[in-house]
């Protein structure tokens, strides 16, 4: 099979994400970056085009000279990648899909709720593949918690505790990365919430298999004059009637990157920690407690496949993105792929940021959520 070629939107000189996307696709050497529009200044584009070394002539000045560029190609683009900032998702999005391309994109799906419900629209009438780069969910121990819960390890979930824990914005926000993400006219209403609340609030339904059905939000601009969120509390109530709480905060001095995840049933607890990523704990209501180790013989099938070096050799941020790409690889040649994340999750992280906002600012207390 001759590798799948992928269009690049957005990822340009600065991008931290779009060398990201990059390595991560071409791993599995299932794919490889030909061709990209990496930013609307046709001079930035070409400059990023050099550092990715793909074709000079393949680093487009817009998305129309792109999508007519490939689409001319005997070997031109089989899907685009999104990676721009999130007002421009739905836009390149829609472009994308209308010129017949498949989707993968980075989280959130889009700035708004309303602009997520066009963009469902939108896939559904294509009837193309279209992806969201919930990374964590390709992590192998993360696969592992999902399989054993649902295998009845925990027994009944009662409790969950998600929290995602920064510090990089706790100060003035510099930087191309911070100012785009704290201007509420190119991140969206959502803040904090939208870029990393939405990481854990997906991973925690991910994980058990449940859904979220009330919350209770406390949102705020800890730092003067932020005009969006940057530390976000909010309780929530499961399908079954499991009780939950996500912490996600980017103003906590000395945090790094720290999304953690702890599920507690009738039977058992679990532990995953990303900046920990190769180890789950799991304990026993009789007292035992169980390490498991990525790469271990203990793992299931999907943990497994998804797992690339022995146990002792760490996997991490890099290999999980990738296993996002293999799956979506695999669903672009007609394989299944059941555990990546799609236009579903798109839609319920913008309508969890959009209530969480809205229940916040109004102190509307408990707020049913819906899709």
């Amino acid at each position: 099979m001759r590798r799948l070629r992928m269009g690049l939107i957005g990822g340009g000189p600065g991008s931290f994400i779009g060398p990201i996307h990059r390595i991560a696709a071409e791993m599995d050497r299932e794919i490889e970056l030909v061709a990209g529009c990496f930013s609307s200044d046709p001079g930035r584009s070409r400059e990023a085009g050099d550092s990715y070394r793909i074709d000079p002539a393949r680093a487009y000045p817009s998305l129309d000279a792109m999508f007519a560029g490939e689409r001319a190609r005997e070997d031109g683009i089989d899907f685009v990648s999104i990676v721009s900032p999130n007002h421009h998702h739905l836009p390149a999005a829609r472009a994308a899909l209308a010129a017949g391309f498949p989707v993968i994109s980075d989280k959130p799906a889009t700035s708004t709720l309303a602009e997520a419900q066009e963009l469902a629209a939108l896939v559904g009438t294509a009837g193309l593949p279209y992806a969201l780069t919930h990374t964590y969910t390709g992590y192998p121990l993360v696969r592992e918690a999902r399989a054993r819960i649902a295998a009845g390890a925990l027994g009944t979930i009662r409790k969950l505790v998600v929290e995602y824990p920064q510090g990089w914005l706790a100060g003035e926000a510099v930087g191309k990365q911070a100012e785009w993400r704290t201007d509420p006219a190119r991140s969206g209403p959502g803040g904090c919430i939208g870029d990393i609340g939405t990481h854990a609030f997906q991973l925690a339904e991910f994980v058990t298999g449940l859904k979220v059905v009330e919350l209770l939000a406390d949102l705020a601009a800890v730092v003067p004059g932020r005009p969006v969120d940057d530390d976000c509390t909010v309780l929530l109530r499961y399908d079954n009637g499991a009780r939950g709480v996500l912490l996600a905060s980017q103003i906590e001095v000395g945090e790094m990157n720290g999304l953690r995840i702890r599920v507690y049933g009738d039977k058992g607890g679990l532990v995953w920690r990303q900046e920990v990523p190769n180890t789950l704990t799991l304990h026993s209501l009789d007292g035992r407690t169980e390490i498991v180790h990525a790469g271990g013989p203990q793992l299931g099938p999907d943990a497994a496949s998804r797992t690339r070096t022995p146990t002792g050799h760490p996997e991490g941020y890099l290999e999980a993105f990738a296993n996002i790409y293999r799956d979506f690889a695999a669903l672009l040649r007609g394989e299944s792929a059941p555990l990546l994340p799609g236009i579903e999750d798109a839609l319920r992280g913008m309508s969890f940021v959009d209530t969480a906002v809205r229940a916040s600012r109004d102190v509307s207390g408990w707020v049913p959520l819906t899709v």
